[in-house]
């Protein structure tokens, strides 16, 4: 599986992006497709992510109601919609996917780099 992850750039605080992730190759074997995110001197933190197969989405507590994550499973492509960035979101944004549930996220995609000035 190859993840392509685009959409990253500089936004003023209370902006909006739209990042998307392409996957290729093995699609089937994917469960879960998700957004992580890592700034300098924090962990890394969950954004969101979705179920492949029933469409479930969950998100990380300091994104929700701000972002919102969509799939369409015919173009492979997971989007996440960011509204209302604060400098705070500031980050290298990950997809990733995962084959079970339960398990690691196995499939990383080069990371996109999300600036928010304040």
């Amino acid at each position: 599986v190859q993840l392509q992850a685009s959409g990253g750039g500089l936004v003023q605080a209370g902006g909006s992006l739209r990042l998307s992730c392409a996957a290729s190759g093995r699609t089937f074997s994917i469960d879960t497709v998700g957004w992580l995110r890592l700034a300098p001197g924090k962990e890394r933190e969950f954004v969101g992510a979705v179920n492949w197969i029933d469409g479930n989405i969950d998100y990380g507590a300091s994104v929700k109601d701000r972002f919102t994550i969509s799939r369409d499973n015919a173009q492979n492509t997971v989007d996440l919609q960011m509204n209302s960035l604060k400098p705070e979101d500031a980050a290298m944004y990950y997809c990733a996917a995962k084959e079970r549930e339960w398990s690691g996220w196995k499939y990383w995609g080069r990371g996109t780099q999300v600036t928010v000035s304040s």
